[in-house]
Protein backbone atom coordinates (compact mmCIF):
# COMPACT_ATOMS: atom_id res chain seq x y z
CA UNK A 1 0.00 0.00 0.00
CA UNK A 2 3.02 2.15 0.71
CA UNK A 3 4.43 1.77 -3.11
CA UNK A 4 0.49 2.90 -4.13
CA UNK A 5 0.44 6.23 -1.91
CA UNK A 6 4.46 7.14 -3.03
CA UNK A 7 3.00 6.95 -6.91
CA UNK A 8 0.59 8.88 -5.83
CA UNK A 9 2.46 11.34 -4.08
CA UNK A 10 4.91 11.60 -7.09
CA UNK A 11 2.86 12.37 -9.69
CA UNK A 12 1.07 14.87 -7.56
CA UNK A 13 4.24 16.38 -7.01
CA UNK A 14 5.86 15.89 -10.63
CA UNK A 15 2.49 17.47 -11.80
CA UNK A 16 2.93 20.56 -9.74
CA UNK A 17 6.12 21.85 -10.18
CA UNK A 18 6.13 20.83 -14.19
CA UNK A 19 3.12 23.04 -14.27
CA UNK A 20 4.08 25.91 -12.66
CA UNK A 21 7.41 25.79 -14.61
CA UNK A 22 4.89 25.63 -17.74
CA UNK A 23 2.71 28.91 -16.50
CA UNK A 24 6.40 30.68 -15.84
CA UNK A 25 6.23 30.44 -19.98
CA UNK A 26 2.77 31.60 -20.15
CA UNK A 27 2.85 34.30 -17.41
CA UNK A 28 6.08 36.22 -18.50
CA UNK A 29 4.66 36.19 -22.42
CA UNK A 30 1.11 37.50 -21.61
CA UNK A 31 3.67 40.46 -19.85
CA UNK A 32 5.46 40.56 -22.75
CA UNK A 33 2.55 40.78 -24.77
CA UNK A 34 3.28 37.50 -26.46
CA UNK A 35 -0.09 35.76 -27.92
CA UNK A 36 -1.03 32.36 -26.00
CA UNK A 37 -3.92 29.98 -27.77
CA UNK A 38 -3.69 27.00 -25.44
CA UNK A 39 -2.99 26.73 -21.71
CA UNK A 40 -3.53 23.36 -20.29
CA UNK A 41 -2.94 21.84 -16.78
CA UNK A 42 -2.53 18.26 -16.89
CA UNK A 43 -2.96 16.25 -19.36
CA UNK A 44 -4.81 13.43 -20.76
CA UNK A 45 -8.93 14.29 -21.36
CA UNK A 46 -10.44 17.44 -20.24
CA UNK A 47 -12.36 18.40 -17.17
CA UNK A 48 -12.80 21.50 -17.36
CA UNK A 49 -12.37 24.26 -20.35
CA UNK A 50 -13.21 27.75 -20.79
CA UNK A 51 -11.94 30.14 -23.07
CA UNK A 52 -10.79 33.74 -22.28
CA UNK A 53 -9.34 36.70 -23.73
CA UNK A 54 -8.51 34.35 -26.63
CA UNK A 55 -6.93 31.93 -24.87
CA UNK A 56 -8.27 28.38 -24.55
CA UNK A 57 -7.69 27.03 -21.18
CA UNK A 58 -8.35 23.56 -19.82
CA UNK A 59 -7.88 20.90 -17.07
CA UNK A 60 -7.58 17.20 -17.75
CA UNK A 61 -7.50 14.51 -16.14
CA UNK A 62 -4.02 13.24 -15.50
CA UNK A 63 -1.15 14.87 -13.44
CA UNK A 64 1.41 14.18 -15.15
CA UNK A 65 2.50 17.72 -16.46
CA UNK A 66 1.12 20.56 -18.09
CA UNK A 67 1.93 22.60 -21.88
CA UNK A 68 1.41 26.75 -23.25
CA UNK A 69 0.42 25.89 -26.70
CA UNK A 70 1.52 29.42 -28.84
CA UNK A 71 0.87 28.70 -32.52
CA UNK A 72 -2.28 28.23 -33.92
CA UNK A 73 -3.43 24.77 -35.67
CA UNK A 74 -5.86 23.95 -38.62
CA UNK A 75 -8.08 20.97 -38.38
CA UNK A 76 -5.63 18.40 -38.92
CA UNK A 77 -3.27 19.61 -36.07
CA UNK A 78 -0.55 21.18 -38.38
CA UNK A 79 1.23 24.26 -37.38
CA UNK A 80 -0.34 27.87 -39.32
CA UNK A 81 2.60 29.96 -40.29
CA UNK A 82 1.36 33.55 -39.91
CA UNK A 83 2.88 37.21 -40.09
CA UNK A 84 1.42 37.94 -36.50
CA UNK A 85 3.81 40.04 -34.86
CA UNK A 86 2.43 38.78 -31.26
CA UNK A 87 3.27 35.34 -32.24
CA UNK A 88 6.23 33.76 -30.31
CA UNK A 89 8.05 33.01 -33.90
CA UNK A 90 7.86 36.62 -35.17
CA UNK A 91 9.18 38.54 -31.63
CA UNK A 92 12.21 39.61 -31.30
CA UNK A 93 15.45 36.77 -30.00
CA UNK A 94 15.75 38.71 -26.37
CA UNK A 95 11.83 38.29 -25.65
CA UNK A 96 11.75 34.91 -26.69
CA UNK A 97 14.91 34.25 -24.69
CA UNK A 98 13.11 35.76 -21.83
CA UNK A 99 10.11 33.51 -22.60
CA UNK A 100 12.40 30.22 -22.73
CA UNK A 101 14.21 30.84 -19.46
CA UNK A 102 10.76 31.78 -17.70
CA UNK A 103 10.11 28.33 -16.92
CA UNK A 104 13.35 27.26 -15.35
CA UNK A 105 13.13 30.50 -13.72
CA UNK A 106 9.89 29.40 -12.01
CA UNK A 107 11.08 26.20 -10.68
CA UNK A 108 14.11 28.06 -8.97
CA UNK A 109 11.28 30.70 -7.34
CA UNK A 110 9.14 27.90 -6.57
CA UNK A 111 12.20 25.59 -4.88
CA UNK A 112 13.18 29.15 -2.79
CA UNK A 113 9.30 29.89 -1.92
CA UNK A 114 9.03 25.74 -0.29
CA UNK A 115 12.42 26.18 1.26
CA UNK A 116 11.11 29.44 2.66
CA UNK A 117 7.61 27.97 4.26
CA UNK A 118 9.40 24.95 6.15
CA UNK A 119 12.11 27.04 7.44
CA UNK A 120 9.04 29.51 8.73
CA UNK A 121 7.70 26.05 9.68
CA UNK A 122 10.61 24.43 11.07
CA UNK A 123 13.08 26.53 11.52
CA UNK A 124 16.71 26.53 9.34
CA UNK A 125 20.27 25.58 10.29
CA UNK A 126 22.74 27.75 9.57
CA UNK A 127 26.37 28.17 9.17
CA UNK A 128 27.26 29.63 12.51
CA UNK A 129 29.23 27.34 14.22
CA UNK A 130 28.17 26.10 17.97
CA UNK A 131 30.42 25.34 21.07
CA UNK A 132 32.92 22.93 19.97
CA UNK A 133 32.57 18.97 22.37
CA UNK A 134 36.34 18.92 23.88
CA UNK A 135 38.48 16.12 22.45
CA UNK A 136 37.52 17.15 19.04
CA UNK A 137 39.39 18.73 16.35
CA UNK A 138 37.63 21.90 16.30
CA UNK A 139 38.42 22.45 19.83
CA UNK A 140 41.99 22.55 19.47
CA UNK A 141 41.61 25.43 16.92
CA UNK A 142 41.19 28.85 17.53
CA UNK A 143 37.92 29.01 16.23
CA UNK A 144 35.20 31.89 17.95
CA UNK A 145 31.52 30.14 18.43
CA UNK A 146 28.59 31.91 16.62
CA UNK A 147 31.19 33.04 13.95
CA UNK A 148 30.51 31.65 10.06
CA UNK A 149 31.89 29.08 7.92
CA UNK A 150 32.60 30.56 3.82
CA UNK A 151 34.84 28.14 2.74
CA UNK A 152 35.72 24.38 3.38
CA UNK A 153 39.21 23.61 1.65
CA UNK A 154 38.83 27.23 -0.47
CA UNK A 155 35.71 26.11 -2.10
CA UNK A 156 32.37 28.45 -1.15
CA UNK A 157 29.97 26.24 0.74
CA UNK A 158 26.68 28.28 0.77
CA UNK A 159 23.77 26.06 3.16
CA UNK A 160 24.34 23.55 6.19
CA UNK A 161 23.90 21.04 3.39
CA UNK A 162 26.90 21.19 1.16
CA UNK A 163 28.32 21.95 4.15
CA UNK A 164 27.73 18.57 5.45
CA UNK A 165 28.33 16.59 1.64
CA UNK A 166 31.68 18.25 1.78
CA UNK A 167 32.76 17.56 5.69
CA UNK A 168 31.09 14.32 6.12
CA UNK A 169 30.63 12.87 2.42
CA UNK A 170 33.35 13.78 -0.07
CA UNK A 171 36.33 14.16 2.60
CA UNK A 172 37.49 11.54 4.23
CA UNK A 173 37.47 11.87 8.70
CA UNK A 174 41.00 10.88 8.60
CA UNK A 175 42.21 13.93 6.47
CA UNK A 176 42.84 17.61 7.42
CA UNK A 177 40.51 20.48 6.85
CA UNK A 178 41.11 23.53 6.43
CA UNK A 179 37.72 25.97 7.26
CA UNK A 180 37.70 29.46 6.03
CA UNK A 181 35.59 31.31 8.63
CA UNK A 182 34.28 34.53 8.86
CA UNK A 183 34.32 36.54 12.34
CA UNK A 184 30.85 38.08 13.43
CA UNK A 185 32.24 40.87 15.10
CA UNK A 186 34.71 41.68 12.53
CA UNK A 187 33.57 40.62 9.36
CA UNK A 188 37.36 39.38 8.77
CA UNK A 189 38.24 35.91 7.48
CA UNK A 190 40.45 33.34 9.07
CA UNK A 191 41.12 29.51 8.41
CA UNK A 192 41.22 27.17 11.10
CA UNK A 193 42.67 23.44 9.82
CA UNK A 194 41.20 20.59 11.98
CA UNK A 195 43.66 17.77 12.19
CA UNK A 196 42.53 14.65 13.01
CA UNK A 197 43.71 12.03 15.29
CA UNK A 198 43.96 8.60 13.90
CA UNK A 199 43.40 5.77 16.39
CA UNK A 200 42.74 1.82 15.15
CA UNK A 201 39.43 0.31 16.64
CA UNK A 202 37.00 -2.17 15.47
CA UNK A 203 35.13 -1.00 12.58
CA UNK A 204 30.86 -0.79 12.65
CA UNK A 205 30.71 -0.22 9.46
CA UNK A 206 28.16 2.73 9.48
CA UNK A 207 27.49 5.69 9.13
CA UNK A 208 24.88 7.70 11.55
CA UNK A 209 22.96 10.53 13.11
CA UNK A 210 24.86 11.65 15.82
CA UNK A 211 22.20 12.17 18.41
CA UNK A 212 20.87 9.06 19.74
CA UNK A 213 17.47 8.65 18.54
CA UNK A 214 15.07 8.92 21.31
CA UNK A 215 12.34 6.21 20.65
CA UNK A 216 15.07 3.67 20.57
CA UNK A 217 17.95 5.24 22.78
CA UNK A 218 20.58 3.89 19.94
CA UNK A 219 21.69 5.20 16.72
CA UNK A 220 19.56 5.70 13.17
CA UNK A 221 22.11 4.33 10.11
CA UNK A 222 22.18 6.76 6.96
CA UNK A 223 24.52 3.96 5.53
CA UNK A 224 26.25 1.10 5.85
CA UNK A 225 29.68 0.49 4.71
CA UNK A 226 30.13 -2.84 2.25
CA UNK A 227 33.14 -4.14 4.28
CA UNK A 228 31.09 -5.16 6.62
CA UNK A 229 30.57 -8.40 8.15
CA UNK A 230 33.37 -9.07 5.28
CA UNK A 231 31.41 -7.75 2.83
CA UNK A 232 27.75 -9.05 3.69
CA UNK A 233 26.64 -5.75 5.99
CA UNK A 234 24.06 -6.48 8.10
CA UNK A 235 22.67 -3.19 9.37
CA UNK A 236 20.33 -1.02 6.29
CA UNK A 237 19.72 2.42 6.40
CA UNK A 238 16.99 3.37 8.30
CA UNK A 239 17.56 0.51 10.82
CA UNK A 240 18.72 2.01 14.61
CA UNK A 241 21.69 0.23 16.08
CA UNK A 242 21.02 0.00 19.48
CA UNK A 243 23.23 -2.08 21.17
CA UNK A 244 27.11 -4.09 20.71
CA UNK A 245 27.58 -7.53 22.53
CA UNK A 246 24.67 -6.27 24.96
CA UNK A 247 26.82 -2.63 25.48
CA UNK A 248 24.12 -0.01 24.63
CA UNK A 249 25.16 2.62 22.00
CA UNK A 250 24.06 5.49 24.54
CA UNK A 251 26.60 4.41 27.27
CA UNK A 252 29.56 7.20 28.05
CA UNK A 253 32.11 4.38 27.52
CA UNK A 254 30.45 2.62 24.72
CA UNK A 255 33.79 3.87 22.32
CA UNK A 256 36.31 2.38 25.09
CA UNK A 257 34.28 -0.58 25.19
CA UNK A 258 34.37 -1.07 21.61
CA UNK A 259 38.10 -0.89 21.46
CA UNK A 260 38.59 -3.74 23.98
CA UNK A 261 36.87 -6.35 20.76
CA UNK A 262 39.55 -8.42 19.27
CA UNK A 263 39.65 -8.43 15.18
CA UNK A 264 38.50 -11.80 13.76
CA UNK A 265 35.93 -12.49 16.42
CA UNK A 266 32.28 -11.82 16.01
CA UNK A 267 30.39 -8.88 17.83
CA UNK A 268 26.27 -9.02 17.94
CA UNK A 269 24.54 -6.33 16.65
CA UNK A 270 21.29 -5.42 18.52
CA UNK A 271 19.17 -3.35 16.60
CA UNK A 272 15.67 -2.46 15.07
CA UNK A 273 14.55 -2.77 11.74
CA UNK A 274 10.49 -1.84 10.93
CA UNK A 275 9.82 -1.32 14.58
CA UNK A 276 10.76 -4.86 15.26
CA UNK A 277 14.04 -5.60 17.36
CA UNK A 278 16.14 -8.21 15.76
CA UNK A 279 19.90 -9.39 16.86
CA UNK A 280 22.77 -10.62 14.43
CA UNK A 281 26.27 -11.41 14.73
CA UNK A 282 28.86 -9.47 12.75
CA UNK A 283 32.54 -10.36 12.39
CA UNK A 284 35.03 -8.01 13.64
CA UNK A 285 37.68 -5.88 11.30
CA UNK A 286 39.47 -3.34 12.58
CA UNK A 287 40.08 0.28 10.96
CA UNK A 288 41.53 3.57 11.90
CA UNK A 289 39.46 6.11 13.16
CA UNK A 290 39.81 9.67 13.36
CA UNK A 291 38.39 11.62 16.06
CA UNK A 292 35.41 13.96 15.40
CA UNK A 293 35.58 17.14 13.72
CA UNK A 294 33.37 18.84 16.17
CA UNK A 295 31.81 21.59 13.77
CA UNK A 296 28.14 22.23 14.64
CA UNK A 297 26.36 24.67 13.45
CA UNK A 298 23.46 26.77 14.99
CA UNK A 299 20.10 26.25 13.60
CA UNK A 300 17.43 29.15 14.30
CA UNK A 301 13.86 29.84 14.61
CA UNK A 302 12.09 32.22 12.42
CA UNK A 303 10.42 34.83 15.04
CA UNK A 304 10.79 37.99 13.83
CA UNK A 305 11.75 40.12 10.56
CA UNK A 306 15.77 39.51 11.37
CA UNK A 307 15.41 35.94 11.32
CA UNK A 308 12.53 35.67 8.91
CA UNK A 309 15.64 37.84 6.21
CA UNK A 310 18.10 35.65 7.31
CA UNK A 311 16.20 32.41 6.71
CA UNK A 312 15.33 33.93 3.19
CA UNK A 313 19.08 34.28 2.52
CA UNK A 314 19.50 30.75 3.00
CA UNK A 315 16.80 29.65 1.46
CA UNK A 316 17.86 31.99 -1.57
CA UNK A 317 21.28 30.29 -1.36
CA UNK A 318 19.52 26.29 -1.95
CA UNK A 319 19.78 26.85 -5.87
CA UNK A 320 23.42 27.39 -5.23
CA UNK A 321 24.15 24.04 -2.75
CA UNK A 322 21.92 22.27 -5.30
CA UNK A 323 24.27 23.14 -8.32
CA UNK A 324 27.30 22.99 -5.78
CA UNK A 325 26.40 19.33 -4.82
CA UNK A 326 25.68 18.38 -8.80
CA UNK A 327 29.18 19.40 -9.78
CA UNK A 328 30.87 17.80 -6.65
CA UNK A 329 28.93 14.52 -7.32
CA UNK A 330 29.79 14.43 -11.06
CA UNK A 331 33.57 15.05 -10.02
CA UNK A 332 33.47 12.18 -8.39
CA UNK A 333 31.96 9.85 -10.76
CA UNK A 334 35.10 11.24 -13.10
CA UNK A 335 37.61 10.37 -10.50
CA UNK A 336 36.04 6.90 -10.07
CA UNK A 337 35.63 7.50 -6.53
CA UNK A 338 31.53 7.28 -7.43
CA UNK A 339 29.86 4.71 -9.50
CA UNK A 340 27.39 6.94 -12.30
CA UNK A 341 24.35 5.38 -11.51
CA UNK A 342 23.97 6.51 -8.40
CA UNK A 343 24.63 9.90 -9.67
CA UNK A 344 21.65 9.96 -11.91
CA UNK A 345 17.65 9.60 -10.74
CA UNK A 346 14.80 9.47 -13.41
CA UNK A 347 11.05 8.80 -12.01
CA UNK A 348 11.22 5.15 -10.38
CA UNK A 349 14.05 6.74 -8.18
CA UNK A 350 11.62 9.45 -6.83
CA UNK A 351 9.50 7.02 -6.22
CA UNK A 352 11.77 4.84 -4.43
CA UNK A 353 12.89 7.88 -2.58
CA UNK A 354 9.13 8.71 -1.46
CA UNK A 355 8.29 5.09 -0.53
CA UNK A 356 11.39 5.09 1.29
CA UNK A 357 9.98 8.11 3.28
CA UNK A 358 6.26 6.94 3.29
CA UNK A 359 7.19 3.26 4.37
CA UNK A 360 9.21 4.53 7.46
CA UNK A 361 7.56 3.20 10.78
CA UNK A 362 9.33 5.57 12.99
CA UNK A 363 8.69 8.71 11.56
CA UNK A 364 5.63 10.17 12.31
CA UNK A 365 2.90 11.79 9.87
CA UNK A 366 4.23 15.66 11.00
CA UNK A 367 8.16 14.23 10.31
CA UNK A 368 7.36 12.87 6.72
CA UNK A 369 5.18 15.92 5.97
CA UNK A 370 8.63 17.61 6.25
CA UNK A 371 11.05 15.71 4.43
CA UNK A 372 8.50 15.51 1.29
CA UNK A 373 8.13 19.33 1.19
CA UNK A 374 11.90 19.43 1.46
CA UNK A 375 11.89 16.91 -1.04
CA UNK A 376 9.58 19.06 -3.20
CA UNK A 377 12.01 21.81 -2.88
CA UNK A 378 15.48 20.04 -4.54
CA UNK A 379 13.05 18.50 -7.13
CA UNK A 380 11.93 21.62 -8.45
CA UNK A 381 15.36 23.28 -8.37
CA UNK A 382 16.38 20.61 -9.91
CA UNK A 383 13.85 20.38 -12.71
CA UNK A 384 15.78 24.25 -13.48
CA UNK A 385 19.28 22.20 -14.20
CA UNK A 386 17.38 19.70 -16.24
CA UNK A 387 15.54 21.94 -18.33
CA UNK A 388 18.85 23.83 -19.08
CA UNK A 389 20.25 20.87 -20.86
CA UNK A 390 20.28 21.49 -24.76
CA UNK A 391 18.54 18.68 -25.70
CA UNK A 392 14.90 18.81 -28.16
CA UNK A 393 11.52 19.26 -26.00
CA UNK A 394 13.80 21.17 -23.12
CA UNK A 395 14.27 25.24 -22.84
CA UNK A 396 17.76 24.71 -22.89
CA UNK A 397 17.69 23.56 -26.69
CA UNK A 398 15.68 26.53 -27.50
CA UNK A 399 17.93 28.81 -25.25
CA UNK A 400 21.47 27.88 -27.22
CA UNK A 401 19.18 28.04 -30.66
CA UNK A 402 18.08 31.70 -29.72
CA UNK A 403 21.79 32.48 -28.45
CA UNK A 404 23.16 31.32 -31.94
CA UNK A 405 20.79 33.18 -33.62
CA UNK A 406 21.73 35.74 -31.43
CA UNK A 407 25.51 35.74 -32.37
CA UNK A 408 25.47 34.87 -35.97
CA UNK A 409 22.51 37.42 -36.47
CA UNK A 410 20.17 35.63 -38.13
CA UNK A 411 17.97 32.24 -37.96
CA UNK A 412 19.60 29.22 -38.48
CA UNK A 413 18.88 27.48 -41.38
CA UNK A 414 16.59 24.88 -41.36
CA UNK A 415 18.77 21.87 -42.43
CA UNK A 416 20.98 22.22 -39.31
CA UNK A 417 18.21 23.48 -36.81
CA UNK A 418 17.10 19.48 -37.65
CA UNK A 419 20.60 18.28 -37.56
CA UNK A 420 20.66 19.65 -34.02
CA UNK A 421 17.36 18.03 -33.21
CA UNK A 422 17.94 14.99 -33.95
CA UNK A 423 21.35 14.61 -32.43
CA UNK A 424 19.13 16.16 -29.26
CA UNK A 425 16.72 13.83 -29.94
CA UNK A 426 18.67 10.43 -29.69
CA UNK A 427 20.56 12.23 -26.40
CA UNK A 428 17.43 13.19 -24.87
CA UNK A 429 16.36 9.13 -25.40
CA UNK A 430 19.68 8.22 -24.28
CA UNK A 431 18.88 10.16 -21.53
CA UNK A 432 15.88 8.93 -20.47
CA UNK A 433 17.15 5.13 -20.34
CA UNK A 434 20.26 5.93 -18.81
CA UNK A 435 18.29 7.60 -15.88
CA UNK A 436 15.86 4.17 -15.57
CA UNK A 437 18.86 2.19 -15.93
CA UNK A 438 20.13 3.87 -13.32
CA UNK A 439 17.33 3.37 -10.69
CA UNK A 440 16.81 -0.41 -11.58
CA UNK A 441 20.12 -0.61 -10.62
CA UNK A 442 20.15 1.07 -7.26
CA UNK A 443 17.11 -0.99 -6.20
CA UNK A 444 19.18 -3.97 -7.33
CA UNK A 445 22.42 -3.26 -5.30
CA UNK A 446 20.49 -2.85 -2.15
Amino acid sequence: MDIVWSIVVVILMLGVLVTIHELGHFWVASLLGIKAYEVSIFVGPKLIHWTRNGVEYSIRAIPLGAYVRFTDLDEEGNVIESDDPSLLINNPRWKRLIVALAGPFMNVLLGVIIFMGLYCWTGFQSLDINYAPNGSQLAQTDYVPGDTVVKVNGKYVYTAMDFFVDTQMIIPETEPVTLTIKSRQTGDLYDVELVPELTTRPMLGITCYQDTDNKYNGWEIVSSYDSQNNGNPILKSGDYLVTVEGKSVADPDFLEYLDTLAEGDTMTYGFYRNGEYMEEECIISLTTFANDRGVYLLAYRVSDLKSFMRGLGYACKMPLTTFNITVKSLSLVFSGEEEVYNMVSGPVGVTVAVSDVVGDVDDTFVQKTKTLIMMAGLISIGLMITNLLPIPGLDGNQIVLILIEMVIGRKISKKAEDAINVVGFFALIALVLFAFASDIIRIFME
